[in-house]
């Protein structure tokens, strides 16, 4: 099994996280660093050396102090949200703004007042406030303003399609995606590759031989030319405490994707909260040929039926076809007229009965 470019692309992926970290740590050191440079030129002043000896200590422990401040408080906050972020930047820019805006259009008539300031300072408070407010309360009508970093951009179909674990082990979406049809970007979530590789380190043989098929798919859905394939490797912060299926929900919601799966459970829970899903089995249901009453096709007889005289045969789709009569006609190739169909839960039961001489096959 060739799974090495995968597991590869995952462990680069993995390393993600400690090479963000490097960074943050690199910026910090050089934060403090050129804070300290600035104290020290400020405490060289000439204007502090007038207020005392002492003064010039001061200022550069009290400048140093408030950087450790900073990068402190931005350690105690280690999950920041863009779209929080993107409302405060732009509620302060705008409110700015339009308080300037407000204080020109004032200014003649506050031109001798002593309360000037205080006015000025007032209303950029307020305009401030209100901005900040109101882009935190409306933030998802805002998304030209307020962007969603993964998806808002270059995506080549409508809707990213959010993959599952049962998605990849069927194997029909790898069928399914040769065909060109799909035209969104497949996400392939990282909370679901780890638990595709613990099926596929199963002490069970079976479920081994699945996850291993999975990884197998995979690596072809992901080397595929036809296809947009990425590996979504962000932890959101709702995703804390949350099993695998509703990180899927959540991740659907965040990305405004579909969720494509061949779990019923999962599709029962998805649309509970509004998600749209791609079911595979609804897909596969879609496409298998449709008879009419009086159409004939040539079925083989691999089985007994339930009635003391049927038969039973598979179309290539896996399509049950009951032959009347049929019984006695084991391992032979028969010609059939359908006489009705009946769609279950299980699938479609297609009802037939001898049409014409058989051909032995």
């Amino acid at each position: 099994m060739d799974t090495s470019r995968l597991e590869n692309t995952f462990e680069k992926s993995s390393k993600t996280p400690l090479v963000d970290a490097i960074a943050l740590l690199v910026l910090r050191i050089i934060f403090i660093t050129v804070a300290a440079g600035v104290a020290t030129i400020w405490s060289r002043s000439s204007d502090l050396q007038v207020l005392g000896p002492s003064m010039p200590y001061l200022v550069f422990c009290g400048v140093l102090l408030v950087s450790l401040a900073v990068v402190a408080a931005d350690m105690l906050i280690p999950k920041k949200r863009i779209e929080v972020i993107s409302a405060v930047y732009f509620g302060l820019l705008i409110g700015v703004l339009l308080s300037y805006l407000i204080t020109i259009a004032m200014d003649p008539m506050l031109e001798s007042n002593r309360f000037r300031p205080f006015v000025s300072l007032a209303t950029m408070t307020v305009f401030c406030y209100t901005c900040v407010s109101l882009l935190l309360q409306t933030k998802d009508d805002f998304r030209f303003v307020i962007p969603y970093v993964e998806f808002s951009r270059d995506l080549k179909g409508m809707k990213p399609l959010i993959l599952d674990t049962s998605s990849i082990i069927d194997g029909r979406l790898a069928e399914l995606a040769d065909t060109g049809i799909l035209d969104s970007q497949l996400v392939m979530p990282r909370f679901v590759l780890l638990e595709l590789q613990s099926i596929a380190d199963s002490s069970d043989k079976l479920r081994r031989v699945r996850g291993r098929r999975g990884l197998d798919i995979l690596n072809r859905l992901r080397t595929s030319e036809r296809l947009d394939f990425v590996l979504y490797d962000r932890d959101l912060p709702e995703f804390a405490g949350q099993p695998v299926d509703m990180k899927l929900v959540l991740l659907a919601k965040h990305l405004d994707g579909k969720l494509v799966t061949g779990d019923f459970n999962l599709n029962k829970v998805a649309k509970i909260h509004n998600i749209e899903v791609i079911d595979l089995n609804h897909i596969a249901n879609a496409l298998r040929p449709q008879f009419l009453p009086g159409e004939g096709f040539q079925i083989r007889v691999v089985k007994p039926g339930e009635g003391h005289d049927q038969g039973i045969g598979y179309l290539d789709d896996g399509t049950m076809v009951v032959v009347e009569g049929g019984r006695d006609r084991l391992n032979q190739t028969v010609a059939v007229v359908v006489t009705s169909t009946l769609q279950t839960q299980a699938g479609r039961m297609i009802f037939t009965k001898f049409d014409g001489p058989d051909q032995r096959g």
